[in-house]
């Protein structure tokens, strides 16, 4: 009964896609390639077509600013939902969640460590934590961090990626600008360096404080850099905003920001800076 010949079945997309092991490779959103995740990893999360810059967790840029191993200051500091905020579920519940799924008790890891031999405070925020958002936790660790730095003698970085207070803390989390920022002003006083990497996102409450407070503001390209979003923004003044407006290079154009720098030389030109401004003691 061997006189028919079995026909095998057309291979589908979705079986082809499968045969793919998940997370081997990228799509860039700008110039559409995929690209090999290793590759994109060792490039930074820099596309190597385009120079797209995808975002970077925080303690892969400590890992990329510092020299070798730093020291994580703060890292049980967690909140404790002083408002007990219920929106479209607990914001206790929120906080497990994001806690569980980046390993961090909240939006933001610091350390000390060198930068080209140089003793430095860094505080790097983490936008997978609830969108970067500053509460309570965020910013008690930057104040943290500037005051080590003026304790030591050291400079100060803080990397941005935030979109901006976290409304589940209210007042309290508007009350870190203020705090953060009079930290700052200390720091200045002594005379210690404070440089400010933006990175996208860099907007509302972060903005408004102490991302634009540097004596260096350093942004990555096309990074989103403002205070509300540029639809907000449209809809409120009615009016047809610039072409590029609240990208980094919008905002160099107009003296907002000091200098663009592409992530893979972003270490060179913060060492460059530091030589420059600080005289360790």
């Amino acid at each position: 009964m061997a006189w028919f010949k079995r026909v095998p079945k057309p291979i589908t997309a979705a079986q082809k896609t499968s045969r793919i092991p998940e997370g081997v490779w990228v799509k860039c959103p700008d110039c559409g390639q995929a690209l090999y995740k290793k590759d994109l990893d060792g490039n930074l999360q820099v596309c190597p077509k385009c120079a797209h810059h995808f975002r970077l967790g925080a303690a892969e840029r400590l890992a990329m600013l510092f020299d070798g191993p730093w020291v994580e200051h703060d890292r049980d500091l967690a909140s404790t939902d002083p408002l007990s905020f219920i929106d479209t579920k607990p914001y206790s519940q929120r906080l497990r969640t994001a806690q569980e799924s980046s390993g961090l008790k909240d939006a933001i890891i610091c350390g000390t460590g060198t930068i080209d031999g140089t003793e430095t405070e860094i505080a790097a925020m983490e936008y997978s934590f609830i969108g970067g958002s500053m509460g309570v936790v965020v910013g008690e660790k930057i104040t943290r961090a500037i005051e080590r730095g003026l304790q030591h003698r050291r400079p100060v970085i803080v990397v941005s990626c935030s979109g901006g207070a976290r409304m589940m803390e209210g007042t309290l989390s508007l009350m870190q600008m203020a705090k953060v920022s009079a930290a700052l002003a200390r720091l200045d006083r002594a005379g210690l360096p404070y440089i400010s990497v933006l990175t996208d996102p860099t907007t509302g409450g972060v903005t408004a404080s102490f991302a634009m407070l540097g004596d260096f503001n350093i942004a990555e390209p096309k990074a989103l850099i403002g205070f509300a979003g540029p639809r907000v923004i449209e809809q409120t003044i009615r009016q047809k905003l610039p072409e590029g407006f609240q990208r980094a290079e919008f905002l160099v154009e107009h003296g907002m920001v000091d200098m663009i720098v592409d992530r893979r030389k972003l270490k060179a030109a913060i060492a460059d800076a530091l030589r420059f401004m600080h005289t360790p003691a």
